[in-house]
């Protein structure tokens, strides 16, 4: 056992002062009124009792800042004490060193010092027991026993009561932080999630707006500017409707008693490349649908199994279509888009929009540049793969964005 450096001692608790004050005024107290065990040995003067009491006290002292120093000094201490004629005070004192060296002492006297005592106390009843052949020698391994394995005993077993309740907090301290950050990342997911939707739902018509606004007040066609009235018209209707959609799928639909709309399915791309034709035909542009799914044989609508493929999939799908449509509507120059989407034998849905590269100027209807983002992120979500960008064709550069779906339900990837 190492005892910590005095300089580097610490203040002492004030219980400690307390404890060291009351137990060298009660053994001062002892010693007035001649209340000691015995006459003192080997020629010792009476009052070094009082210095065993003091050095005792001093360790006291220490029990909590520095156990292993208090320890070393109250063994030699309770020797000397014995040796002059035992104070009760001082014995006492010497049990709650013990306890304090195994409460608070470091790891490695949790396991030395309980050890250290049974062995010690073993040791003196038997050497007792040499020396003596008396029944008595039987009291002083119990005397022996409740001075050092006693109090070692109880401290050992407080401080296993101690560190588990400090490991349950510490266990409930992480558990919460863990809730925490999962909560957190849920927050961030969901936001995610409702700017994509948000992003999908108003992009389109908000383009077509500005689009055919701009053409409304650079035209001067009265025939030119009804029909971009009546798009503008359209294009809104339809953004209004979908913000309610969006609003009823935040709201609790059981608070409200309404029901939210549909999810979009692949289904409805034809209606959404004649809206497409519609905003764009001013633009110069023409949108073509290529669904190879109708050609795969009868009831081949979705999976190549004839069945559809999961809802996400499906929604991820069209919302790549929509968004591919809005860019070219901003971005294209003037031209055949087309939309193709096909399910390949391995059970992949592809996606694949091609539009006309245009290296103009700047767009037809200003951009956050958000779209392909959101799109990437709905492809990496459902674990497919994704690539947009200009690529050389046949007929020129083009804008190609093309993305591979995961598409085969529970019973296909069995």
């Amino acid at each position: 056992m190492t005892a910590r450096p005095l300089a580097a001692l610490g203040r002492p608790h004030p219980h400690d002062v307390l404890l060291a004050g009351g137990g060298l005024a009660t053994g001062v107290l002892l010693w007035a009124l001649g209340l000691q065990g015995g006459p003192p040995l080997i020629g010792l003067p009476a009052s070094s009792t009082l210095l065993a009491l003091a050095v005792m006290a001093a360790a006291e002292l220490l029990r909590r800042t520095a156990p292993m120093t208090a320890l070393a000094l109250a063994v030699p201490a309770l020797a000397l004490d014995f040796c002059t004629g035992t104070l009760v005070a001082t014995v006492l004192m010497f049990t709650d060193v013990v306890y304090a060296a195994v409460l608070y002492g470091p790891p490695g006297a949790v396991r030395r010092i309980p050890l250290c005592s049974e062995v010690l106390t073993v040791l003196a009843t038997v050497a007792t027991a040499a020396v003596w052949h008396v029944p008595q020698v039987v009291l002083v391994g119990i005397g022996i026993a409740l001075l050092t394995v006693a109090p070692a005993g109880t401290g050992l077993v407080i401080r296993n009561h101690r560190d588990a309740a400090q490991s349950a907090r510490l266990r409930a301290e992480q558990t919460a932080l863990l809730a925490e950050m999962d909560r957190t990342q849920a927050v961030a997911g969901e936001r995610a999630r409702m700017a994509r939707e948000l992003h999908d739902l108003v992009a389109n018509h908000l383009s077509a707006i500005a689009i055919h606004a701009t053409a409304a007040q650079t035209i001067d066609d009265p025939a030119a500017t009804r029909a971009a009235l009546g798009v503008i018209r359209e294009n809104s209707v339809q953004g209004l409707a979908e913000m309610r959609r969006l609003i009823g799928l935040l709201r609790d639909a059981q608070a409200t008693g309404d029901e939210p709309a549909a999810t979009p399915t692949l289904d409805g791309l034809e209606a959404l490349v004649e809206q497409a034709r519609t905003n764009g035909a001013a633009s110069g542009l023409a949108f073509v649908l290529d669904d190879a799914r109708r050609t795969a044989g009868p009831g081949s609508s979705g999976g190549p199994d004839g069945g559809r493929p999961p809802a996400p999939v499906e929604l991820a799908a069209y919302r790549i279509v929509q968004e591919s449509l809005t860019n070219a509507l901003k971005h294209a120059a003037p031209g055949e888009v087309r939309v193709r989407i096909a399910h390949d034998p391995a059970g992949t849905l592809s996606v694949a929009v091609r539009s006309p590269y245009a290296d103009g100027p700047g767009p037809r209807a200003p951009g956050s540049g958000a779209g392909l983002v959101g799109m990437r992120e709905r492809i990496a979500l459902l674990g497919g793969e994704f690539d947009a960008g200009p690529t050389d064709g046949s007929d020129g550069t083009v804008w190609l964005v093309r993305a591979a779906l995961p598409a085969a339900g529970e019973e296909g990837r069995r």
